[in-house]
Parts: C-alpha cells; structure tokens; sequence
C-alpha cells in the first residue's frame, strides 16, 4: 500500500469518528465546533484524494461558513425574549 492510500485510509476513520461525534453532540456551540473539525478532515481527505477545487470549497463552506451560521443562529434564539419575556431558555423545554 502507498504512503498516500496510508492517509486516505486514517482520514477516513477519522472522518467517520468525527461525524459520529458530531451526531452524537447534544449541545449546538459544542456540535458547531465538531462540524468545523469535521469539514477540516474533508477538506484534508479531498486534497489526498487530487481534488484541491473541491478541497477549498469544503474548507470555505464546511469549515468555517456553516459552523459560524449555526454559532450566529444559536446566539440569536438565545438572546430572543420568550413568551414570558425572559431571555431565551438556554437549554429545551420550558419551566420545570
């Protein structure tokens, strides 16, 4: 097996163990930061696999647009007043 296959292969075990975690991550901030880990490895998975173009738009899109969309998101629904006019709840479902 070649040096490059090597990579590939550890990448793609790496990927797969990202994008679990990711799935698995119940708290959006901490999932958004998964997301970007795992748009990273892909970005690095698509540059041994010779697709550079695509490599740089996963780096642009995947790494750093979508996990800063979700981070925005997250802050925006959090600092929205409820419908008891409290700050947003922080967490899911309401008072307990």
């Amino acid at each position: 097996m070649t040096p490059v296959g090597i990579l590939v292969d550890i990448t793609v075990l790496l990927v797969a163990a990202v994008a679990t975690a990711a799935v698995r991550t119940r708290d959006p901030v901490r999932q958004a930061v998964v997301l970007g880990q795992l748009g990273l490895l892909l970005a690095l998975l698509f540059t041994f696999l010779q697709a550079p173009d695509v490599a740089l738009s996963q780096l642009a899109v995947g790494t750093v647009v979508t996990p800063l969309l979700i981070l925005l998101t997250v802050r925006r629904i959090r600092r929205q007043p409820g419908p008891g006019g409290e700050a947003g709840r922080g967490g899911r479902g309401g008072n307990r």
